[in-house]
């Protein structure tokens, strides 16, 4: 059983979450709200919120725990070569720009929509709402890959001290969700970011040079980063 929580009412330690052997592994407390408080603490604990329509909401601190450390992030052949068509085309024609925090609900709507195989998302007007009032505080934040004037790609995530807590992604041409990573990622680097939460370990991540670490590591280096200054300034760094 998993506690519930009411009011200001603290989170559990996060090594109370469930297992494998309880079944939902890093479930680890249920109710509450989204408001930017509640969420700066989660984060701040290396916990997350995840929930379906519905749902109550739900807790998670998972072990492992997939992070990308942005020394690491992979670009493949092909996506290097769209980087480059990017990098000309900003300093030309314009026809592809990226943006930092310009359309931050529209990313967010955009990553919500029903995918391919008619899939929705976890993102409910719950969510959008919570973030988006961390946006307006500055701990939010979009990279927006924009073509001919049109957003088609973007990520977007929570940024404390220096820790970036990666959230969702979405494309609507082929690399766009990319291009805006690889951008995101350098500007982490450049400002002394050195990692990345992913929250939960997928195939496409660890093709992005994503890796499980344990609990008790990531919340180790958490803490040393949070600790850090925030970042002021939000602007894309050309990676070339």
């Amino acid at each position: 059983m998993i506690p519930w929580l009411e009011g200001q009412a603290p989170f559990p330690d996060v090594s109370t979450a469930l297992t494998d052997l309880d079944g939902a592994p890093g479930l680890l407390a249920a109710g509450a709200d989204l408001s930017p408080q509640r969420l700066l603490e989660a984060y701040r604990h290396g916990i997350f919120p995840w929930f379906s329509e519905g749902q109550p909401i739900l807790w998670w601190s998972t072990d492992p725990r997939m992070v990308l450390f942005t020394d690491r992030f992979a670009i493949s052949g092909s996506l290097k070569k769209t980087l480059r068509k990017v990098h000309e085309s900003t300093r030309s024609d314009g026809r592809w720009q990226i943006r930092f925090d310009t359309a931050f609900e529209q990313v967010m709507r955009a990553c919500a929509a029903p995918r391919h195989d008619g899939a929705g998302t976890w993102i409910s007007e719950e969510i959008v709402d919570g973030y988006s009032a961390l946006h307006r505080l500055g701990f939010a934040h979009s990279a927006e890959t924009w073509l001919d004037g049109k957003l088609v790609g973007g990520a977007y995530g929570v940024s404390i001290g220096r820790m970036f807590y990666g959230e969702s992604m979405f494309a609507r041409v082929t690399d766009a969700s990319k291009i805006a990573l690889a951008y995101l990622v350098h500007f982490l680097r450049k400002n002394n970011v050195a990692m990345i939460d992913c929250q939960q370990e997928t195939a496409h991540l660890a093709s992005l040079g994503a890796m499980p670490i344990t609990r008790n590591e990531f919340i180790e280096r958490l803490r040393h980063a949070i600790g850090q200054p925030q970042i002021s300034t939000w602007k894309p760094v050309d990676p070339f």
